[in-house]
């Protein structure tokens, strides 16, 4: 019995001085070794690139360019002065010749050609009773009249059914070419007033330009002068109608065009150019020497606030400017900005 006992006495002792071992041994560990952290890397500052232009003088110009149509200035108007009948059919078309005269558009006769021939025949029996009572009658001068006044009653029933006739009838009062057509249909009722038709005169024509917003002519004076080009040819001309200055018109279509359109006639006329001929036109409305100039996408505006960034060392800096004239690329500035500085551009 104290054998055994000595034995297990001896297991658990060297049990224990194992662990004792094992516990101070660093380097047996059964835990992992905890990694210390990684410090951040050292980012360098990025440089901001900054795109650049020197204030500098020049020639500034405003300018109104674009297309402009030859167009006659000697226009007839056709429309019906009553409204109800139906319309019939158009005898012309888009840039036919038109002679004064010429019959272009027509209503609806209805009946009327009829009642003209029945007329007629009732007209002629008047006559003939005159002038059997003229026979019969010889010194009866109360029966004699009686007849003459039937005449004439017949005669103006007759006049009038021809007049109505006339009425469905459009006619040219001109000679010229056919530039506006409306869109009216057959059988449609006929407005009184509305203008069917536009015949111009091709001997007396000038340059007509037109756009979408009346404001695109700001600037723009009678007597100011005008680049043109037609077709590789440079020619010179001048304004002679503006908005303010165009003649009155009680027709919609003409006051709305005028209010967006100017005239110009020019020096010269190319035998080659008829209605419908375009030109390149440019018109110069302000021009500036020897002024602060800065490319126009370089101004800056918020509030009503005109400013620019400038480059001061590496840094920005917003500066207040006044605006002068200002073109399709360039900015005139009257104040805020000295020639030589760098003003920046992107954002």
């Amino acid at each position: 019995m104290w054998k055994k006992v000595s034995k297990r006495r001896s297991t658990l002792a060297i049990a224990a001085l194992t662990a004792s071992v094992l516990a101070v041994l660093p380097g047996c560990s059964l835990l992992p070794k905890e990694e210390q952290a990684l410090q951040p890397p050292l980012v360098k500052p990025v440089k901001e690139n900054f795109e650049l232009y020197e204030v500098k003088k020049g020639t500034i110009t405003k300018q109104v360019s674009g297309v402009g149509t030859f167009a006659s200035d000697r226009l007839q108007y056709l429309s019906y002065n009553e409204s109800g009948g139906r319309f019939s059919s158009m005898n012309v078309s888009m840039g036919s010749k038109v002679a004064k005269g010429d019959v272009v558009a027509q209503l609806d006769k209805g009946e009327v050609e009829g009642k003209i021939r029945q007329q007629e025949i009732v007209l002629e029996k008047a006559k003939l009773a005159l002038e059997q009572a003229k026979e019969d009658q010889r010194g009866d001068a109360i029966a004699i009249r009686m007849k003459v006044l039937d005449v004439q009653k017949e005669q103006i029933a007759l006049d009038m059914l021809r007049q109505q006739l006339e009425r469905t009838k459009l006619v040219s009062n001109v000679d010229g070419i056919v530039t506006f057509m409306d869109p009216i249909k057959q059988g449609d009722a006929v407005t009184a007033y509305k203008t069917l038709l536009t015949i111009s005169d091709p001997k007396s024509i000038k340059l007509v330009y037109e756009t979408a917003n009346s404001n695109d002519l700001t600037g723009i004076q009678v007597g100011m002068a005008a680049d043109l080009k037609i077709k590789n040819t440079a020619l010179k001309g001048k304004v002679v109608q503006i908005p303010a200055t165009a003649p009155q018109s009680d027709v919609k279509a003409i006051q709305d065009k005028n209010a967006k359109s100017i005239v110009i006639v020019p020096d010269e006329l190319p035998d080659t150019v008829t209605i419908g001929t375009n030109a390149d036109i440019t018109i110069v409305t302000e021009k500036r020497d020897n002024v602060l100039l800065i490319p126009k996408v370089g101004l800056r505006s918020y509030m009503g606030r005109d400013y620019v960034q400038v480059l001061e060392g590496e840094s920005r800096k917003e500066v207040d400017v006044e605006k002068g004239i200002v073109s399709a690329t360039e900015v005139e500035i009257r104040k805020g900005l000295k020639e030589g500085q760098k003003v920046i551009l992107n954002n």
